[in-house]
């Protein structure tokens, strides 16, 4: 399985407004946006927003300051939104750990800055996730004590938590009234 890519959730940051490489660095360094989500330096961010420039997802502008040396200013296309607005509304996402743990936030996190509802969302990750775990509960195989059935009941109750934790979402969220989280 590839590994996940911030380009959606560049594009995303880009759709609320546009940004030089700085301020988009800033929200991944952040650990109260995506600090605790992301690892990601500033040569794969420009890597990033370099391919998404060559795949005219976003343009560049150079702007300038009388205070700072000219910077490039990025700002999303028609394509990218449509980009974006696919990522949010996918139904089913991945219900790998990691993809939850980066993706799934990411999504919510785009979606609140951009001031949209995370109900779909979060809908969409606990229906896969439930299915993930029903498949998981079928291959169990109680009374066999091999590595394979040690690491299916590993796989059980990391999807068990984390269906937990989408819970605990829906009901935090739901509980902060006027929030943009909000259900």
């Amino acid at each position: 399985m590839a590994q996940p890519t911030p380009d959606e959730t560049l594009l995303g940051l880009l759709m609320d407004h546009p940004q030089h490489g700085y301020e988009l660095l800033e929200t991944f360094e952040d650990s109260g946006a995506l600090g605790r989500v992301w690892h990601l330096s500033t040569s794969q961010l420009y890597a990033v927003l370099k391919r998404l420039q060559t795949q005219r997802f976003i343009t560049g502008e150079e702007a300038y300051s009388d205070d700072a040396p000219p910077r490039m200013v990025y700002s999303i296309t028609e394509v990218g939104k449509a980009c974006v607005r696919e990522w949010l509304a996918e139904e089913q996402p991945s219900s790998s750990v990691r993809r939850i743990r980066v993706e799934f936030l990411s999504r919510l996190h785009i979606a609140r800055i951009l001031g949209l509802s995370q109900t779909d969302i979060i809908r969409h990750q606990k229906t896969t996730c439930d299915h993930k775990y029903e498949q998981l509960i079928d291959q169990r195989e109680p009374e066999n004590d091999s590595i394979g059935n040690v690491a299916l009941e590993l796989e059980i109750a990391q999807m068990q938590a984390i269906l937990g934790w989408i819970a605990q979402l829906e009901v935090m969220f739901t509980e902060i009234k006027g929030s943009p989280y909000v259900p």
